[in-house]
């Protein structure tokens, strides 16, 4: 899956937070100073072309949806970047952060928590 430049990023973050919408609709929801009308029309259609956006007609007018689910783009995102930075390790990468953010024993053993209950949960959902 191909990586996502800065603003076609910000125009999908957009896009799966609304699930569908117009141009006008992505600008709407865009912060201030909010781009011109055209350059979003072109980033979607860049979009649409890397197969990222589909679109419904209504006449001269396009309403725009995802073709890739959110999480399907941060799993191929993080796994780029753990090749990219941290030799593939997810170990590294989180020895990293932990390291960066000073994180104490404490939080570590937190998050360790929510991953086992996450992925418990996972397990749970995938046997039912």
């Amino acid at each position: 899956m191909k990586e996502l430049t800065k603003a076609e990023e910000q125009v999908m973050q957009i896009l799966w937070t609304l699930e569908k919408g117009f141009v006008k609709d992505l600008i709407d929801e865009m912060p201030t100073p909010k781009p011109a009308y055209n350059t979003v029309s072109t980033i979607i259609r860049i979009l649409e072309r890397k197969g990222f956006v589909g679109h419904k007609a209504y006449g001269k007018t396009h309403q725009y949806y995802p073709l890739i689910l959110k999480k399907e783009y941060t799993r191929s995102y993080m796994k780029n970047f753990m090749r990219n930075y941290f030799s593939g390790s997810f170990q590294e990468m989180v020895s990293f952060f932990a390291k960066e953010d000073h994180m104490s024993l404490t939080d570590l053993d937190e998050m360790i928590d929510d991953v086992k209950r996450d992925l418990e949960n996972e397990n749970q959902k995938d046997n039912d």
